[in-house]
């Protein structure tokens, strides 16, 4: 449902009011205000014609995190459904995250289940979401199946701040270089270039060179800042919205010299430890199995995997199955073979995703630490390109000028 605005009058009093309803369409909601004895005079959808109603209300991993958190903790302490969603709903200060948990709250109150009700907001609530919910509420430990839920967005989350936070001072290190770049080509090099041509000296080559990519640069920079966000805008457009540019980039995110093998373990242990969960839940082996590759997240490495589907409903064990796909990390199917000797195959799998998400923390501190001192001599090499076409020639003129 939606949250509509109205501005109707009363027939009664006759005097206008304002006020908010819930309903799924436009149309829906003016019959509502009919139905109160109100004269609709205006029905806006909530945050309609606000961009920023609309940012503030878009949902972050975050707010979900909470939202299920909070409800597991409820449900645990023994309340109703009910009752632990509506306090939820109560304490969410997110406007769509609290629009999403009235509509949850209403179904709910309706009949419906909770499986039903979190499914009708796929963009919020993913696939193994939606099947930890129906397990947790077929075996009755709907509370357990909200907190692994929690904590595992929350690992997932700290994951990818680790990764973005990695980033950070290369970037910066990136944006100094450019900075300076810029500033010797804009503003020393005109210098050294007017000097010389006072002087009715000819400029030497690396500075003719330089002084030449100040010009066109200073001349086309608008076909140059065209080109570039040109460029990034279709590269974009190619690989989110096209089947084709989204296999290409999932296969050089797997590919590329470096990231390769880091990426081959973030989906690794995805899988595994999506896996887990499920299992751990109650379940069926072959869901489980569906929705974790599912939840990978990479068109070439969820190919690959799916095949592992075919054998397990042939009759074949999850180790068979898993142990000649490519992209498969070997821990994964050896533990899933210790798993179904000792019946314990869910938390052999947590131990395996435990094994290469330390691994992939080590990787991602000691890559940050690489990139750091390549940056610097690219910067260092760069920046003295820029001086030797510009201090030299200075240095060089004085000398033939004091001779």
């Amino acid at each position: 449902m939606k949250r509509y605005n109205y501005r109707a009058k009363d027939k009664k009093t006759g005097k206008m009011v304002k006020g908010s309803i819930q309903a799924d369409n436009e149309r829906l909601a003016g019959r509502l205000i009919v139905e109160q004895d109100l004269i609709p005079d205006s029905v806006v959808e909530e945050g309609a014609n606000n961009p920023l109603a609309k940012f503030a209300s878009r949902i972050t991993t975050k707010d979900r995190i909470m939202f299920t958190r909070q409800l597991a903790t409820l449900i645990g302490a023994g309340l109703p459904l009910s009752a632990s969603l509506r306090t939820v709903v109560e304490q969410t200060e997110n406007r769509g995250m609290k629009a999403i948990g009235e509509e949850i709250l209403a179904a709910a109150e309706s009949g419906k289940s909770l499986y039903e009700a979190f499914s009708a907001h796929p963009n919020v609530f993913n696939g193994v979401y939606l099947a930890l919910i129906q397990a947790g509420e077929k075996s009755g430990t709907l509370d357990i199946a909200l907190k692994r839920l929690s904590d595992q967005e929350e690992k997932d989350a700290a994951m990818i701040s680790k990764i973005r936070g990695a980033l950070v001072y290369p970037g910066i290190i990136l944006v100094v270089i450019i900075a300076v770049l810029l500033f010797m080509m804009f503003v020393v090099v005109p210098q050294v270039r007017s000097l010389y041509e006072d002087m009715g000296e000819e400029l030497p080559t690396i500075t003719q060179v330089l002084s030449n990519m100040t010009d066109f640069v200073a001349q086309f920079w608008w076909l140059l800042l065209a080109g570039i966000v040109g460029g990034f805008a279709g590269l974009f457009v190619f690989v989110k919205k096209t089947k084709t540019g989204r296999r290409i980039a999932d296969a050089f995110k797997i590919h590329v010299p470096i990231f390769g093998g880091l990426f081959r373990k973030l989906y690794v242990s995805r899988f595994a430890r999506t896996a887990e969960m499920l299992l751990s839940t109650g379940v069926p082996m072959v869901d489980s199995i569906t929705i974790a590759i599912n939840a990978v997240s990479n068109t070439v490495v969820e190919a690959e995997y799916t095949k592992s589907i075919e054998l397990l409903k042939g009759g074949k064990t999850l180790s068979e199955a898993l142990a000649d796909r490519e992209y498969m990390l070997p821990l994964v199917p050896q533990m899933a073979g210790i798993g179904e000797e000792s019946g314990k195959i869910d938390e052999m799998l947590g131990k395996a995703a435990k094994v290469y998400e330390d691994e992939l923390y080590n990787q991602i501190n000691s890559i940050s630490t690489m990139i750091e001192p390549i940056l610097m001599v690219i910067m260092a090499g760069l920046i003295g390109v820029v001086v030797g076409g510009t201090l030299l020639p200075i240095y060089s003129l004085v000398n033939s000028v004091s001779a």
